[in-house]
């Protein structure tokens, strides 16, 4: 009789670290989806860059600085051996300096009225709003998954498999400020 008493308990307590197991992995792997999710249109951005940077060169010749900055910026994005840490930082400065341009771009009425950057600008403001949502949708994933690895009883097995705690998207303070702009014209 004390055998099948064992076997329940042995069969319970399997059942139960299955059950747990498989939460931390569909918690861990919506982590991923979102920063996969992140990562699609980051690169939508990043194809975006480049045009609205083209067309703004003709009009703001004296503005090298700013544009050559958001190229070696886009360029590091992009770069294979960036950790996820550095790419988040990157990404932040990315946006940082395509809000300058905007601000930039109230000194041009004759870049501000044509279609091209008007068509640009507004993909740009699409793209970069997608981008907060999915970063929102990410920070919600790592934050149950957190709660997941860091609360009783899948702390127990998180902790025995090693799962490691994973970092939200955060605005620097920096990002906190407003943007301000001087233009020289010269």
């Amino acid at each position: 009789m004390f055998i099948y008493y064992l076997i329940i308990l042995i069969v319970l307590l399997v059942t139960i670290f299955i059950v747990l197991y498989n939460s931390l992995i569909q918690k861990k792997n919506q982590v991923n989806n979102a920063f996969s999710t992140i990562d699609v249109i980051l690169q939508k951005r990043s194809d975006l860059i480049p045009r609205l940077v083209t067309l703004a060169q003709i009009y703001m010749q004296f503005e090298q600085k700013t544009l050559i900055e958001i190229s070696r910026l886009r360029s590091r994005a992009t770069s294979k051996n960036l950790s996820d840490n550095s790419r988040v930082a990157v990404e932040d400065q990315i946006s940082r300096m395509l809000k300058k341009i905007i601000v930039i771009v109230e000194a041009y009425p004759e870049l501000k009225t044509n279609d091209h950057f008007i068509q640009l600008q507004y993909s740009l403001s699409e793209v970069e709003e997608q981008l907060s949502a999915a970063r929102r949708f990410y920070n919600s994933a790592v934050t149950e998954y957190n709660n997941a690895v860091e609360m009783f009883p899948t702390n127990i097995i998180a902790s025995c498999l090693k799962f490691q705690l994973k970092l939200q998207f955060q605005a620097n303070s920096q990002a906190r400020n407003n943007v301000s702009i001087q233009i020289n014209h010269k």
